[in-house]
């Protein structure tokens, strides 16, 4: 098999031997040299093109010369498409297949020039097939939606039209036939044979075949194409009545345990004992249509109309399942890189304590003049170093808070909390802040049994920090709330604020850390951790936050808490 075989490089119909292709310094590949020391593959591809011709016009014929069911150009297209080797390679395998197919036409007792034009006309279309998709589906993937429709339109559907064609024309001009009674039986033969045996032939990947590594997926495999078999032997030999709707659940089974491989599986067996069953003289259309072409073609339509389709399904699962293994990669990267991130806040932290704590130390003495005489400016000046010295330690608090809080470092004791309480231990902390100065705060309890189960601690943390912003950005308001009610099973703390309130766009970044809402050049002080880590502290209690805000209507911040 060719590196196509390889699920984790898609494979390409371009030529090996290109020199776009080999890289630099290396060897010519020359296909024909390559053919003839690999020819096992091309030498089998032929033989059973040949053995295939002959069991479909033993045993397929249900239209004149022509047979409902030909699988030798779905073998031959689908082993061609996997083993590309350059323009040499394909004449030397399309050779081989001409040898084939004319064998199969004559031990089959055709003519000399019906062998020569039925082979004509199937190299037409297996060329035809192999142009179509190195144009169309160069990837041969159909374990995706558009490279399914892509191969079935491209390959099944039209490649064996210009066949049809020549072979209507001809079949006319030497033994009179009927040319659109030949043209439709040989589309609907020859595309059924391409759609379901070369499709079967390109998604025979080594990742579907490594799933039947398992023995109980093995056996699970078994299971259910016998159980198709089943229901296939009884819809199309036994029973009176057209019941062949009863092998779609099964094949819907089959591509959701399956996928692409089981379907196409499944597929080949649903062809084979459909249009067998009806060549040979059974199935639910014996009565209705007495002529076996009529009841052919009322299979074939079957088949393709009522069953290929659940090729797509199968496509469509296994694409979802390739962008879920995506998605849950990315989500792996994400969360490594989330952590080497909360390693670098709490290291940077750490860091940061140390130096600060000597800044703070150093700004104080000089500020009380023990290290000697200070005049005004240098006091105001020491005291501008103190404060911003806190501002920095207060920040590498914030910063180890939250490296433990993303890293889960944080352990949170969930227990029976007063709500109300907490809010007033808040509020009174609050008050005492210099900028809290003039602010009207008051706290409203909707009920009594405000009881949630949180870190009374955690839960304070959380509502000091909406507070705090409640108290920076929304203080012109003159007023800051504090409201617990209860909400279904839930308590609801609120704190509000009359202040500017958010636009809608700024609501949608409001707990990302450092995300100051374009405020970095303001005179409020702030570095944008506070809410992000309360949004972390409210997740780690089993809570929910956000905010209900406009422009010139403040701005509600809320908490959702499960009560005790």
């Amino acid at each position: 098999m060719s590196r196509a075989l390889d699920p984790a490089e898609p494979p390409t119909l371009s030529s090996e031997g290109s020199a776009a292709s080999r890289p630099q310094g290396a060897i010519p590949f020359n296909s024909a040299s390559a053919f003839f020391k690999q020819p096992l593959t091309p030498v089998f591809t032929a033989l059973t093109v040949m053995l295939l011709v002959v069991l479909a016009i033993h045993f397929a014929r249900s239209a004149g010369l022509v047979a409902a069911l030909w699988g030798a150009n779905g073998v031959a297209v689908a082993v061609w498409l996997r083993n590309t080797r350059g323009p040499l390679y394909d004449l030397c395998f399309g050779s081989l297949l001409v040898v084939g197919i004319a064998a199969g036409e004559l031990l089959a007792g055709n003519s000399y020039l019906l062998s020569a034009i039925f082979t004509v006309a199937n190299m037409i279309e297996i060329v035809g097939a192999v142009l179509l998709a190195r144009r169309f589906a160069p990837t041969l993937n159909l374990a995706s939606v558009d490279g399914a429709c892509r191969f079935l339109a491209s390959v099944a559907f039209v490649a064996p039209i210009p066949a049809a064609l020549v072979a209507g024309v001809a079949l006319n001009l030497t033994g009179g036939a009927d040319i659109l009674d030949a043209v439709q039986t040989w589309w609907f033969g020859h595309a059924l044979g391409i759609a379901v045996i070369a499709s079967f032939g390109v998604s025979l990947t080594r990742r579907h075949l490594t799933i039947l590594v398992n023995p109980w997926r093995l056996i699970e495999a078994a299971a259910l194409m016998a159980l198709l078999t089943g229901a296939c032997i009884f819809a199309y030999f036994q029973s009176p009545t057209p019941v062949g709707f009863v092998v779609v659940p099964l094949l819907i089974l089959i591509a959701a345990r399956f996928r692409v491989m089981g379907v196409t599986t499944a597929l080949l067996i649903v062809s084979l004992l459909a249009i067998g069953g009806t060549v040979a003289g059974y199935g639910p259309y014996v009565s209705s249509a007495p002529e076996l072409a009529q009841r052919a073609l009322m299979m074939q339509l079957m088949v393709l109309l009522g069953c290929l389709p659940i090729l797509l399904v199968a496509a469509l699962l296994e694409e979802r399942d390739r962008l879920s293994e995506r998605a849950k990669a990315g989500q792996l990267r994400a969360e490594r890189a989330s952590a080497a991130k909360s390693r670098l806040l709490a290291n940077v932290a750490h860091e940061i304590k140390s130096p600060v704590g000597g800044v703070i130390g150093i700004g104080e003495l000089w500020k009380a003049g023990q290290l000697g005489p200070v005049s005004a400016t240098q006091a105001e000046m020491a005291d501008m170093l103190v404060k911003t010295a806190r501002q920095v330690e207060a920040l590498a608090h914030d910063l180890l808070d939250v490296a433990r809080a993303e890293s889960g470092a944080v352990k949170v004791e969930l227990r029976p909390t007063d709500v109300p309480g907490v809010l007033e231990d808040v509020r009174r902390a609050t008050a005492l802040r210099p900028d809290a100065e003039g602010l009207r705060m008051e706290v409203i309890s909707e009920g009594d049994g405000l009881v949630a189960l949180a870190d009374s601690q955690r839960l304070a943390q959380v509502v000091a920090n909406l507070a705090s912003n409640a108290v920076k950005y929304g203080g012109a308001g003159g007023v800051v709330i504090f409201r617990a009610s209860k909400v279904y099973d839930g308590v609801r703390i609120e704190v509000i604020d009359r202040g500017e309130g958010l636009s809608v766009e700024k609501q949608t970044q409001l707990f990302e850390p450092f995300n100051r809402l374009g405020l970095e050049r303001s005179t409020v002080e702030g570095h944008g951790i506070g809410l992000a880590l309360a949004k972390r502290l409210v997740e780690l209690q089993g809570g929910s936050i956000g905010v209900t805000s406009a422009p010139g209507e403040g701005a509600t911040f809320w908490v959702e808490l499960p009560a005790a």
